[in-house]
């Protein structure tokens, strides 16, 4: 596939490109070059679980070690 850059140094990231590697607009991406290449990667933000630590519910309002013994017998 190619790009062309832009004149303020823009470069158009192809959709097939952006879909596979899961590329949404706000990703942010490292770049740096080596051997000739310009290398992108993908930079992960924060732990991808905290947003959702602390919003499991146990059913019947159980503490975890109460349902983990009654689940194991």
């Amino acid at each position: 596939m190619k790009a062309i850059v832009s004149e303020k140094g823009q470069v158009t990231i192809p959709k097939p490109c952006r879909d596979r590697l899961g590329l949404r607009p706000g990703t942010e991406l490292d770049f740096e070059v080596q051997n000739g290449r310009l290398i992108a990667v993908k930079r992960q933000g924060q732990d991808v679980f905290r947003k959702w630590r602390g919003h499991g519910k146990l059913p019947g309002n159980l503490g975890v070690d109460d349902y983990l013994a009654k689940v194991r017998g």
